[in-house]
């Protein structure tokens, strides 16, 4: 009888136990239900904001290019009217300021779009020591007006990587799958950053300082177990950022240089991720900066 008993309670106890539990584990599912229907409505949301924001820059930028045009048009009147000298230079002036605003908001504008919008690469195989040869030469004459010195130093790949002998005589390509169009846009935006860190041109007719050197630097990263990779260097012996500064720069709409949008490092992280690469970034206060791309050399597939 008392084993009996016992059973009888002890069942009892354990199917309360069970209501319990199963109880418990209702909520919990709840709560997770209605913690994924927040997030879909939060992604709802700010994909409305999104593209409501998308929408508002275009719209923007239309009333611009018409404040520019008659900005223009009046600065073409004013210079030739007859008024008197005093009166034109002050209108002038103002004019050349409404001009320099309209021409900046259309810099935001168009910084934010190409931020906001969607990246569609085109990645196909290219030699990346072509793709810095071809930039460097390009940017010469802007770092040579500020007194930059610019170097190239171009890293060749291991002779085991090369399909065979033909490949020794044509240069030794650094091959990766990118979209040139976008790595040559971050690597300029580096490299512009990089010289007007170091100081502003020259003036008209004068023989520049020389403000620093600028260093784009190729190499390849091969390990045994290692991913290939290829990593392209931008340095600078400008005046560095500090830890403060170091910690912001990637933040949409942080600035150091007057008239900036903010947007630029921002946009380069987001395309260099885009081809499953990293932007990395070191720098101390008086020695200079550096940023480092580090790009697969192999396209990554869709998981």
């Amino acid at each position: 009888m008392q084993w009996l008993l016992a059973g009888i309670f002890g069942a009892a106890a354990g199917g309360a136990i069970a209501a319990v539990v199963a109880r418990e584990m209702m909520r919990r599912q709840l709560r997770a239900v209605r913690a994924a229907e927040r997030r879909a409505r939060s992604a709802e949301r700010l994909a409305e904001i999104g593209s409501m924001t998308g929408g508002l820059a275009h719209e923007i930028k239309n009333p611009l290019s018409t404040i520019g045009l008659n900005a223009q048009l009046l600065a073409e009147a004013v210079s030739d009217s007859e008024m008197a000298p005093e009166v034109k230079s002050r209108l002038t002036s103002r004019i050349a300021a409404l001009r320099r605003e309209t021409d900046r908001l259309r810099g935001i504008l168009s910084d934010f779009l190409e931020f906001a919008g969607q990246l569609r690469l085109d990645l196909r195989p290219a030699d990346i020591n072509a793709v810095v040869t071809e930039l460097s030469d390009f940017f010469l004459p802007e770092a040579e007006r500020h007194g930059v010195k610019l170097i190239t130093e171009l890293g060749k790949p291991p002779v085991s990587d090369l399909p065979g002998l033909a490949s020794l005589a044509t240069g030794r390509p650094l091959m990766a799958p990118v979209d040139v169009k976008l790595l040559k846009q971050t690597l300029l935006n580096l490299m512009l950053n990089a010289v007007q860190a170091m100081g502003g041109p020259a003036a008209d007719g004068a023989q520049p300082l020389g403000r620093g050197t600028l260093t784009i630097r190729t190499e390849p990263i091969t390990g045994e177990h290692a991913e290939k990779l290829v990593r392209i260097t931008v340095a600078d012996t400008g005046p560095g950022m500090s830890p403060e500064t170091l910690a912001r720069i990637f933040v949409p709409y942080f600035t150091t240089k007057g008239g900036g949008s903010g947007l630029g490092l921002p946009t380069s992280r987001r395309i260099v991720t885009e081809h499953g690469g990293r932007l990395d970034v070191t720098s101390e206060l008086g020695k200079g900066t550096s940023f480092v791309i580090t790009l697969p050399t192999e396209a990554k597939r869709p998981e």
